[in-house]
């Protein structure tokens, strides 16, 4: 099994901790919350096809607190200027 789709997910995860820790994006950014889900539903995928469960929980819980905060921004789009 290639670990191609391994080192993308955790290149993802680790620019957007980056960016965040060098001030160059905020942890409720778009571009931050994008590359934390990418990168975890990367590794998710991954580890659900190797069955490794600590893993599966752990990017899982990753995509889904990065859920929120994209809702969040799409509504608040969608509505438009205030």
């Amino acid at each position: 099994m290639s670990q191609l789709p391994q080192l993308i997910g955790a290149a993802l995860l680790l620019a957007a901790y980056a960016l965040s820790q060098t001030g160059r994006i905020k942890g409720d950014s778009p571009a931050y919350l994008l590359l934390n889900l990418l990168g975890a539903l990367l590794l998710a995928i991954d580890a659900i096809r190797a069955v490794q469960w600590g893993f599966i929980i752990l990017e899982c819980a990753w995509v889904l607190f990065s859920l929120p905060g994209l809702y969040r921004l799409l509504v608040r789009k969608g509505a438009g200027p205030a």
